[in-house]
């Protein structure tokens, strides 16, 4: 139990904005890269593969106030990353690999993935996307070979480098030996990557064990959210992103529910045999605002990023609304809850990295 001092502190960290740190053109990169690919795709009829090119998109996300040397860099890293989930997803959907398999793997992929996060100093920190990309991918049917898959994603991220990169060509200015500044992963500084790795494997195992002993249809969106609070720099960093994370998604709930709900709000109403085409391009309207507001306020990017993440799904493989948004909001809850208590329970070593890991 919190104190009530305490509380009061989580209550307002709920609307604090942090501040503006060119939030605007990096929105706009992170906007472009998926809009481009997602637009190819309702172009060719092929809305419902979007899932594979936003995945791979959310490279733009990483290096955003880098110079374009370095976040090229980076933003190949981070690629690196999240084609790496995206490709053990659809694999393991391919062969029909779900449940305790698809948990076993995630727990894997978490600790794995925290310590390559750590490493090369990923930024947004620690392996929630591609533990997202991996959990999505796999628990959708894949309509198309799995080199298709593959390459969707490999072509979206390698288009985000190049967005991310464009505005080079203007001062065409290039430092020989220039490197982003990423300390070595040794002594304590590797204890406390390892800790930090076992902490994202408890969350997501413990999480995804209670989605799939729940019957939930999408226990992977309980091991992504457990895996949310644990970015956090200390403990009470780490319950504000855990609170941000479930009233920002039951926030963006709302919107699905009005996108997918019949009835006059709902923009499908008026365009009829055309829902694909509409929910593909609401995921690309709603990227813009995730990104803008990601560094300042995590609620408010996930009022947004959650349409995100359920219309692809929605367009990937439709379900009743009702489900998808009852599921998201039990299995988003469990898995910050679980996160929250993981963060709690399995603390640091006295001996920190100088900066907390991913």
């Amino acid at each position: 139990m919190f104190p009530v001092p305490a509380l009061m502190v989580h209550a307002r960290e709920l609307h604090r904005l942090g501040p503006a740190n060119n939030d605007r053109l990096s929105a706009v990169r992170v906007a472009l890269s998926v809009a481009v690919p997602g637009l190819f795709l309702i172009l060719i009829g092929r809305p419902d593969l979007m899932m594979y090119a936003v995945f791979g998109a959310l490279t733009g996300m990483y290096g955003r106030n880098e110079t374009h040397q370095l976040r090229l860099k980076h933003q190949a890293q981070a690629a690196l990353f999240l084609v790496g989930g995206l490709t053990i997803g659809a694999f393991l959907s391919l062969n029909h690999i779900q449940s305790w398999w698809l948990v076993l793997v995630a727990t894997l992929f978490a600790g794995a993935g925290s310590l390559y996060a750590d490493a090369v100093r990923l930024k947004p920190i620690g392996p929630f996307f591609g533990i997202l990309a991996l959990g999505a991918c796999a628990s959708v049917p894949t309509s198309v070979p799995f080199t298709t898959a593959v390459l969707i994603g490999a072509a979206s991220a390698a288009f985000s480098l190049v967005v991310g990169f464009g505005g080079w060509f203007r001062r065409r200015t290039w430092v020989a030996g220039a490197g982003r500044n990423v300390p070595t992963l040794r002594g304590p500084r590797s204890r406390a990557a390892l800790v930090h790795a076992a902490r994202y494997a408890l969350a997501v195992g413990a999480a995804g064990t209670i989605g799939v002993l729940s019957g939930s249809g999408h226990p992977h969106w309980a091991m992504a959210a457990a895996a949310v609070p644990l970015a956090g720099a200390d403990l009470p960093s780490r319950v504000h992103r855990g609170i941000h994370r479930i009233v920002g998604t039951f926030l963006g709930l709302g919107i699905v529910a009005v996108v997918l709900f019949p009835g006059p709000l709902s923009p499908l109403q008026y365009f009829p045999g055309q829902t694909a085409v509409v929910l593909a391009v609401l995921v690309v309207l709603c990227q813009f605002p995730t990104e803008l507001f990601m560094a300042r306020h995590y609620g408010w990017a996930m009022v947004f990023f959650t349409p995100v993440i359920l219309l692809i799904a929605q367009l990937a493989s439709p379900m009743d609304p009702g489900v998808l948004v009852m599921e998201r909001a039990i299995e988003t809850f469990v898995g910050a809850v679980v996160g929250i208590a993981v963060a709690v329970l399995v603390r640091s070593p006295r001996k920190q990295m100088g900066a907390q890991p991913g």
